[in-house]
């Protein structure tokens, strides 16, 4: 979708006129085997309002399924939105039941879910909890019933970390693979900051770490690719700071460090320039590579990419995103006809004040230069339309092209039974990356219905972001860069990406 720090910088939400202190209880559990703790935080308040989170770590022998049960102390509080859990409330008796991804909870293993809710009057913590029927109390009475404490055990499987270098990728049918034939799915993140930073005056990663260690945290989870957005301007020289060489050289660095730690680098064009001015109100008018464009342009878009490709070819282990989210549907007034046209072709398309590159003249840029990488093309609507994607496919005579779809939970295709529609029978005739996906909230329950249909289909994904900007809206992953996770987005999708490996089983 449209660039997510720009709105995660903002208000956290809208109405919110105080935000209120936090406030953590830490309760202590109770007996033998079914031994427990919880930590209720409040993560933000406002005047009739408020969001909280539910810590849980069990203490007695390991468990398949939870139900977390409390009692609010005041009338008025309730839940209304919750995430990595089904909440139901009976008058002031709460329960929180665990979901198919975060049930198992082994010895010293901890999980957590949260929620908005409303209340009136005042918004104490809650006193008394209790997990599967037992009170948690904080201490474990039977000397078999594991560690009073422990830190959190994601479930892991023998998935392979990322060791050696990245492979060499091609398309072959509906396939990426490696150069000996063998099957490779890109799993993993984005990596956001380079689109934004260096014309914000924050650098080129804002302020964040792109060092070893960074790197190293994100083996940790399981990171096998990771999408690294651009910005044209910045990389030509034609706008921000850093810019230009310093630019181009800091890019390269990072996607090399990528390559040797055996993670597959997505280079994408994100922020492009071109004014749209016939935009809606919402949408950023700048001429300059400041947001995110219908299309990119083809004063500097082509020579993005013939710098781009120069840079990194004779690489096949890196992959090339051709440009981020394109809606020139939007700017025909929704004709869907013009706007896959405009996506292909370019030109001077409807409602576009400024001349557009389109995907097949960036083919062009591309393999002008000899360069042989994996092209990933998107569709319509932000990338989430893709019903008329291959009639509208570019001519590659490399014939390495993959499809390169998004999705949010509040994306018009956003459920099951539209991907089932309209993703699954593209993904039998070419592979599919999900560039860009999240949710609307903080939890991993659209993620978790996603990834585990993006895994019975073959498909590859990349979660959105791998930045600490705080998840009080969704799309972030983590508390810092050393790869700690927020709770239920992060925690899920870390959980989930252990279990994988990007060679498919047959």
């Amino acid at each position: 979708m449209k660039h997510r720090h720009a709105v995660l910088a903002s208000a956290s939400a809208a109405g919110v006129l105080a935000l209120g202190s936090m406030v953590a209880v830490t309760l202590p559990a109770s007996a033998a085997a079914t031994g427990c703790s919880v930590t209720y935080t409040v993560q933000s308040q406002w005047p009739g309002g408020f969001s909280a989170n539910v810590a849980i770590t069990n203490l007695g022998a390991a468990i398949s399924g939870w139900t977390l049960t409390y009692d609010f102390p005041n009338a008025g509080q309730s839940v209304n939105n919750g995430w990595s859990a089904t909440w139901t409330q009976s008058g002031a008796h709460v329960s929180a039941a665990s979901l198919s991804w975060n049930g198992s909870l082994n010895t010293g293993a901890s999980t957590s879910a949260g929620f908005v809710g409303t209340w009136s009057g005042a918004n104490p913590v809650p006193t008394s909890f209790a997990l599967n029927g037992s009170a948690c109390t904080g201490s474990v009475t039977s000397p078999t019933a594991g560690p009073s404490s422990a830190s959190p055990t994601p479930s892991t499987s023998s998935s392979p970390k990322p060791t050696g270098p990245a492979p060499q990728l091609h398309v072959s049918g509906n396939k990426i693979v490696t150069s000996t034939g063998k099957a490779y799915r890109l799993l993993g993140v984005d990596r956001s900051s380079a689109e934004f930073a260096c014309v914000q005056g924050k650098g080129l990663w804002d302020n964040g770490p792109v060092d070893q260690a960074s790197v190293d945290a994100m083996k940790t989870w399981n990171i096998h690719a990771v999408r690294v957005p651009l910005n044209e301007e910045c990389w030509l020289g034609v706008n921000g700071s850093p810019s230009g060489a310093q630019y181009q050289q800091g890019i390269k660095d990072y996607v090399n460090l990528l390559v040797a730690n055996g993670i597959t680098p997505i280079v994408d064009l994100h922020w492009t320039h071109g004014a749209y001015t016939n935009g809606p109100d919402w949408h950023c008018k700048d001429a300059t590579a400041t947001c995110q464009k219908p299309m990119p342009d083809a004063q500097y878009a082509p020579q993005f990419w013939t710098g781009v490709a120069n840079a990194f070819k004779g690489n096949d282990a890196v992959v090339f995103d051709l440009f981020n989210e394109p809606y020139p549907d939007l700017a025909s007034n929704w004709d869907k006809t013009l706007g896959w046209q405009c996506l292909r072709d370019g030109g001077n398309c409807t409602g576009l004040p400024y001349e557009a590159a389109g995907m097949q003249s960036l083919v062009n840029a591309v393999r002008a230069t000899g360069a042989t990488n994996i092209l990933m093309v998107g569709g319509l609507e932000w990338t989430n339309d893709m019903r008329e994607w291959l009639a509208y496919k570019p001519t590659d005579p490399k014939n390495n092209i993959a499809a390169s779809w998004h999705s949010y939970s509040n994306n018009a295709c956003a459920s099951a039974s539209c991907w089932d529609s309209q993703i699954a029978p593209l993904a039998q005739q070419v592979p599919i990356v999900i560039g860009e996906f999240g949710a609307d909230n903080c939890g991993y329950d659209y993620m978790n219905t996603l990834t585990t249909w993006a895994d019975a289909h073959g498909l590859s994904y990349l979660a959105w972001t791998w930045n600490p900007w705080g998840c009080s809206t969704g799309a972030v992953l983590i508390k810092d860069y050393n790869g700690t996770p927020e709770p239920g987005i992060g925690e899920g999708l870390k959980a989930h990406l252990l279990t994988q490996n990007p060679y498919p089983t047959p």
